[in-house]
């Protein structure tokens, strides 16, 4: 009945986490947000004190219930490892093995001190969250739009429009092979020996792992009824029961109660554990307690425990859409980016340093973005979180999702109204590229279609008013928005471009 009972909230928690992912249309958010925020990791760079103190007394009752069930990272290796089985047709495949202590400290050392000194990249990779939501932004998402565009094509010659079709693009080279590469790797480790990456190399894994070893619910072998015949060793995916020694290591296993359904003669139970301090053994007892206490070696997890509290084949890209431009004024090519000096990051950001010290790349504003503005960074410190880029939208004022669905803060909630005053960036104009100059012609389009009436268009020659008419910026207005940017028909490159703010201001 337990592992009844993991397997549906499992399955449950997992899909709506992919469901985030993969929704384009804004509406999922609403009611599945929360899946998102539960996350350890998103909701310790938040800084939300209630959900990881609540996670953290869920292991301290229950176990590593939250990798079993919560997390999507962890229940994609199961998935991989019942295949896996179902395909060998073995139920009994897996075997015991030690701790990798010294590898899990070691990446756990590495992964605090990336947080501490804001290197995101290096956090962004080690995220289990963030690494499954890559995985699906970048490799499921693509298949999922291509599906519903050809369901839109089909209901279209039905006269049915209850499906629409969407820009399929790639977001970004550098994260769709590091989301490949992880899938690949993860997905063949769950395959061959089950949860090897969480219990060899998350940090997550590795924190709740030490904290479970002081849960108050536990596996417990009864050795009076176990034969020692070493089933629960072989359908143990966590590797962390010696069942000829009657050892649980308590920090890999998983609560997947997977064993208590495999043991034939009823010795494994999922029973209370008293935090009170056993009663003293007589003194003929003792040595043998003692050596049964060392070989599960407790006082040293206890030590190490306080010492630590402080492509897959996806890769066609889909050309940009075509921007029609007033007045046929240039040819209609494909945009560039323009090479920022600062780059731009979202309203509620609010400024590089906060953005690059709590968002863990996990890529979910950069799904749910509408107008296609944020993509990846491919800049090495901050690579896999977010920045902005007009080539293909521009980010207005009326828009406020990503601050909506972020789970670590990194992006703060803004109203629609707040987002209206929030100067992200200053819009440069660049004579070289603008039509006045290279045509002798007059625009305005950047002035015409400003929100923030931040551009207004002034003679080429004071002293001539006759003279052509180009952009002028007001830096006090702008609010770095880029629909001056996107909607410029120089080609390949903007008249006129944005240049970010490291620290947002109010106007």
């Amino acid at each position: 009945m337990l592992r009844k009972i993991r397997i549906t909230l499992a399955v449950i928690f997992w899909i709506s986490v992919t469901a985030l992912f993969l929704d384009f249309t804004g509406t999922i958010h609403a009611w599945l947000g929360w899946t998102a925020r539960v996350q350890l990791l998103p909701a310790l760079m938040a800084g939300n004190v209630a959900i990881v103190a609540a996670l953290v007394v869920l292991t301290l009752v229950a176990g590593r219930v939250y990798c079993s069930v919560i997390c999507p990272l962890g229940v994609m290796q199961d998935v991989f490892s019942w295949l896996s089985g179902r395909r060998k047709g073995k139920k009994f495949r897996f075997g015991y093995s030690r701790e990798l202590r010294a590898l899990r400290l070691s990446v756990l050392a590495l992964f605090v001190i990336a947080i501490v000194a804001g290197i995101g990249s290096f956090v962004a990779l080690l995220a289990p969250y963030s690494s499954y939501g890559r995985i699906v932004s970048n490799l499921f998402e693509p298949l999922y739009l291509w599906g519903n565009n050809l369901l839109a094509l089909i209901a279209a010659h039905y006269d049915s429009y209850a499906f629409y079709s969407v820009d399929v693009w790639m977001k970004g080279i550098g994260t769709l092979v590091v989301a490949a590469l992880t899938f690949a790797v993860i997905g063949w480790l769950a395959w061959r020996n089950g949860r090897t990456y969480c219990n060899s190399i998350c940090p997550v894994g590795t924190v709740l792992g030490y904290l479970s070893k002081f849960a108050l619910f536990r596996l417990t072998i009864n050795t009076d009824k176990c034969i020692s015949c070493g089933v629960c060793t072989h359908r143990c995916k966590a590797a962390c029961i010696d069942g000829k020694n009657h050892v649980i290591d308590y920090s890999r296993c998983v609560a997947c109660f997977d064993c208590i359904g495999a043991c034939t003669h009823s010795a494994i139970s999922y029973k209370f554990h008293s935090p009170l301090p056993a009663k003293q053994p007589s003194a003929a007892a003792a040595p043998a307690e003692k050596a049964e206490t060392a070989g599960t070696g407790i006082d040293q997890s206890r030590r190490t425990f306080l010492s630590l509290t402080a492509l897959t084949a996806v890769t066609a890209a889909i050309e940009a859409q075509e921007k029609k431009v007033d007045g046929g004024l240039a040819v209609v090519v494909d945009k560039k980016a323009p090479e920022r000096k600062t780059p731009i990051v979202p309203a509620g950001a609010l400024s590089l340093k906060h953005l690059a010290q709590h968002c863990t790349g996990c890529q979910l504003c950069v799904t749910v973005c509408p107008n296609q503005v944020l993509r990846p960074s491919t800049k090495l410190s901050t690579m896999m979180q977010p920045v902005m880029s007009f080539e293909r939208g521009a980010c207005t004022p009326w828009c406020v999702k990503c601050s909506e669905v972020c789970p670590a803060g990194a992006i703060t909630p803004v109203s629609r109204e707040e987002k209206s005053s929030i100067q992200i960036g200053v819009a440069v104009w660049e004579p070289k590229n603008c039509l006045p100059f290279t045509d002798g012609i007059e625009c305005g389009n950047c002035a015409r279609h400003c929100p923030a009436g931040a551009i207004i268009m002034v003679p080429n020659r004071p002293d001539d008013v006759a003279a052509v008419k180009v952009p002028a910026v007001n830096p006090e207005r702008c609010i770095g928005c880029g629909t001056c940017e996107l909607l410029c028909p120089s080609r390949p490159f903007s008249a006129i471009h944005v240049e970010g703010l490291e620290i947002h201001t109010t106007i």
